[in-house]
């Protein structure tokens, strides 16, 4: 019975290994992606105007495929006009954040970031995840 139980905990302990060596990360971008760069304040990003983006589709990899997409986002993000399917990439910058009360960073509070409705977009910082709904969480306002 003793030897049942040491290989039971062994069993185990040795499962937990192998599960914590296989933690999905949760972004795509390097991890000293910002190093050296001054941070961004809101106060800043919301007298800049909106960037001109090239005209066409572009290519990018997303979740291992190549896909196209109407825009790449790889500026500071406040301003801007997002519709068809954009792409968030690990260039992009924000500000620094506040708070809220559920621990949402509002990082877009004051930028006049328009997304169009059935807007699909992509971010490298949320591992190429797809979000539909905008962006309503990082700017304050309710859905």
């Amino acid at each position: 019975m003793q030897r049942i139980k040491t290989f039971l905990y062994l069993l185990i302990l040795l499962s937990m290994f192998f599960l914590a060596a296989c933690e999905r990360s949760n972004t795509v971008c390097p991890s000293d992606n910002r190093a050296g760069q001054p941070v961004l304040q809101l106060a800043d990003l919301i007298e800049t105007s909106t960037p001109i983006p090239p005209s066409g589709p572009i290519q990018v990899e997303i979740q291992g495929k190549l896909m196209e997409v109407d825009k790449v986002v790889n500026y500071p993000l406040c301003n801007d006009e997002w519709s068809g399917t954009v792409y968030v990439s690990c260039e992009a910058r924000v500000a620094k954040a506040e708070v809220d009360v559920n621990a949402n960073p509002l990082f877009l509070k004051g930028c006049d970031l328009k997304i169009a409705p059935d807007t699909v977009v992509y971010v490298a910082a949320h591992n190429d995840a797809a979000y539909y709904k905008g962006c309503s969480c990082h700017t304050g306002e309710l859905p």
